[in-house]
């Protein structure tokens, strides 16, 4: 299938180029465009039990982005993005190159075109066509996966209509998935993503509809249907959701159903969390998946759950953060277990994290984080598994 939305950087230039009537009102226009720089430098380590060497690396991710004039309701936006190994601190496996006796560390060399899209906003409508980043809710299903360095776009059709101040109405077409392994890795795919909101007085209501296809010659589907609400009162904060999803593959079929609920209280110095997710399984024969998330996010900075195993998923965690010394912090706990236990595959193991981020001089942020994954007593394959980063950024 030839791409809807066919991305290079001529033609992103000659659209953002589009947005003006011509150079005289560009001109005049021309103290509202914006230029920015996003640097991250950041050593990631990993440590793991098993006959994998430990991994190191020490990459530098650079972000170049321009934001064109608002003319007439059209605007554009180019933006490229560099990931360079620092040093030679690339001890590691980057998922797209030869050293496969290191453990993963997914921040490969690339030079590429981030997003490029044309926008035209009107009254409560908002459009856009190219390459662009996409965030739904809290990610679970669609994001930008920013903790990498190399972060997921796609090229894609939004529409966003803002019916009322409470009702919020976001759909979008993508053709193409810009995954975070560079470009070997991308995904020419058919999706349809539909997102409804609506806040109330005690929370919002969030229903959503997304139907993914990868368009690489087989035939297949992952359909997904959900219901989410979340809201704070007062101190205490609650969430719950609740989605079912069917997966097809040639002949085959398989269905299985996610549950998330948590709830929080702020006791001024600390906050503290307790939830549960649950994503199910299918007779121990499939997992619930959400191939488009931030899944760095969830069940573990460890990475150890990014593709739930045929058996699901439940994770029971609780958490505390804080501040202290300018900046924040805090630890996780995770107990994880199957959802549909065999003889084999049951206890899945802990983990413990924690983080420090701190900002300063404005511009700046520093931040230490923490992995530590205790493999479970099933065949899993899972090991024990530690992880730490050390980062600076600077946005300019």
């Amino acid at each position: 299938m030839q791409s809807v939305v066919k991305i290079s950087t001529r033609t992103a230039l000659i659209l953002l180029a589009g947005t003006c009537v011509n150079a005289n009102a560009y001109n005049e226009l021309e103290n509202q465009a914006r230029t920015n720089i996003d640097l991250n430098l950041r050593y990631e380590a990993v440590d793991q039990d098993n006959s994998s060497k430990d991994a190191s690396a020490l990459t530098l991710r650079t972000r170049l982005n321009y934001t064109s004039v608002n003319y007439n309701g059209f605007s554009g936006v180019v933006e490229f993005e560099d990931s360079r190994q620092i040093a030679g601190v690339n001890d590691y496996n980057d998922t797209v190159g030869s050293n496969t006796q290191y453990s993963i560390i997914a921040d490969p060399e690339t030079t590429e075109l981030d997003q490029a899209y044309v926008q035209y906003k009107q009254g409560k409508f908002i459009a856009k066509l190219g390459r662009q980043v996409l965030t739904l809710d809290n990610h679970r299903y669609v994001g930008h996966v920013g903790w990498r360095q190399d972060r997921q776009t796609f090229d894609a059709a939004t529409l966003l209509y803002n019916a009322s101040e409470n009702i919020k109405v976001n759909y979008s077409y993508i053709n193409k998935r810009n995954r975070i392994f560079a470009d070997v890795k991308d995904l020419h795919a058919k999706d349809h993503l539909l997102n409804i909101s609506y806040k109330t007085s005690v929370g919002q209501l969030t229903a959503y509809s997304y139907l993914l296809e990868v368009d690489e010659g087989t035939s297949n589907g992952l359909d997904t249907f959900g219901v989410s609400f979340k809201g704070k009162k007062d101190k205490l904060s609650y969430y719950a959701e609740f989605a079912t999803q069917d997966f097809e593959s040639g002949a085959t079929d398989y269905s299985a159903s996610y549950i998330a609920v948590e709830a929080g209280y702020n006791f001024d110095t600390v906050t503290l969390k307790l939830g549960a997710e649950i994503l199910g399984s299918d007779d121990a024969m499939y997992g619930f998946s959400t191939p488009l998330a931030t899944l760095h996010k969830f069940n573990g900075w460890s990475d150890q759950f990014l593709g739930t195993q045929q058996e699901g998923l439940v994770d029971l965690y609780a958490s505390i953060s804080g501040k202290a010394f300018g900046g924040g912090w805090t630890v996780a706990v995770h107990d994880f277990s199957a959802d549909e236990a065999t003889e084999s595959v049951d206890d899945l193991g802990t983990e413990i994290n924690a983080i420090y981020t701190k900002k300063f001089a404005k511009k700046y942020t520093a931040g230490i984080k923490y992995a530590a994954y205790s493999a479970g007593d099933s065949t899993a394959g899972k090991v024990d598994t530690d992880k730490v980063w050390l980062w600076v950024g600077a946005k300019f």
